[in-house]
């Protein structure tokens, strides 16, 4: 997809919309239906070097940013991700679920785990 074209959600099998999600630092992307969270469907891919963490918004270590699209977030600590901080885009990707496309870069605990495999650090 060119940079300023719209980003479309693709239909799922079962009728629910899968949106496409981009990790802005290796370029890989992955499906997401809006009833799952982000971390969920990233483990799912079966990528090694995917620190998981509680899954229940707790530890911060999926912290993330949403840098193009929307997600509906659950509670989460705010040790981790304080208001003004999620009012910017950040979130933890165990609570965080796609409305649309997104376009995310990792900030957390699991930064060093998802980019180790490309050389990024």
């Amino acid at each position: 997809m060119a940079d300023g074209e719209p980003r479309q959600s693709m239909p799922a099998q079962d009728g629910a919309r899968l949106h496409r999600i981009t990790l802005r630092e290796t370029g890989e992307s992955y499906a997401c239906a809006g009833d799952r969270s982000l971390l969920k469907a990233m483990v799912a891919l079966g990528r090694r070097g995917i620190p998981s963490g509680c899954h229940g918004g707790g530890c911060g270590v999926c912290k993330i940013r949403v840098l193009e699209g929307s997600v509906r977030c659950e509670a989460m600590s705010r040790s981790h991700v304080s208001v003004e901080e999620q009012a910017t885009g950040y979130a933890l990707a165990c609570r965080a679920y796609p409305l649309s496309d997104v376009v995310l870069e990792v900030v957390g605990g699991m930064r060093k785990g998802l980019t180790r495999r490309y050389g990024l650090l």
